[in-house]
């Protein structure tokens, strides 16, 4: 797995899903946001980290009762111990919220462990004692208690589908109240200087916008006006 660099991750804790998006949709890539996923406490800090991955399938049910849980080999607890501190457990749930993917007691570790955060295109088990961690964490809003021996962890850091979007091992995911989005590995550095970019010009035009100014010739910037005024508000804001 690459290494993400501080200045990269530092600069994707300032942009947001959006923006991201935009950067993306503009090299082809349509189809790299997490569907359906929601962060469980509207608080939590933004998300960001290489993705480490584990694989659910539904489950049958010789191979899948609770005894399974006491292998120390077994996937979902061997993926929670390896995941690495920065990374971000990434699970393909089958979008399934009736799926328990984890519970309180495993994110905790993740957190404990230095982990930057955990998504699910399923549910987890008490998700309101995960939601007051104040730890990135992002699932479907199940309509009912998870269940335990639904899907069974199958596979650790391979390719999956999370929510429709493709993860490979090492990919970036950002995450904020919006929802999360992939970055592919070799496309981390450039999106993040071009979002950070992009995230500067928008801030100015917010605050012009604000102001009372009309979008014509601001946004975008057709005007050779609107680049000067932006100099000098960057300069001004420090930015």
């Amino acid at each position: 797995m690459s290494k993400l660099s501080d200045a990269t991750r530092n600069k994707l804790k300032t942009v947001s899903t959006a923006t991201v998006a935009t950067a993306l949709y503009k090299r082809g890539l349509r189809i790299q946001c997490i569907q359906d996923v929601h962060p469980l406490s509207p608080d939590q800090p933004t998300m960001v980290g290489e993705a480490f991955t584990l694989r659910y399938m539904p489950a049958r049910e010789d191979l899948n009762k609770l005894d399974v849980f006491r292998d120390r080999s077994h996937p979902q607890r061997k993926a929670i111990e390896d995941c690495p501190p920065g990374a971000v457990l990434v699970m393909d749930s089958r979008k399934n919220a009736r799926a328990a993917s984890a519970g309180a007691i495993l994110v905790t570790r993740l957190m404990k462990r230095g982990c930057a955060g955990v998504v699910t295109d399923g549910g987890f088990r008490d998700s309101q004692e995960i939601a007051r961690l104040g730890f990135p964490a992002y699932h479907q809003r199940p309509s009912a208690p998870t269940n335990l021996t639904l899907h069974q962890a199958i596979e650790i850091n391979c390719p999956i589908g999370c929510g429709d979007a493709p993860v490979f091992p090492g990919d970036v995911i950002l995450g904020d109240s919006d929802g999360v989005i992939v970055i592919p590995a070799h496309l981390a550095d450039e999106i993040a200087e071009e979002t950070f970019e992009m995230t500067a010009f928008e801030d100015f035009v917010a605050s012009e916008v604000h102001k009372g100014r009309s979008i014509v010739g601001l946004y975008p910037a057709t005007d050779e006006q609107t680049l000067k005024d932006f100099a000098v508000w960057r300069k001004a804001q420090g930015r």
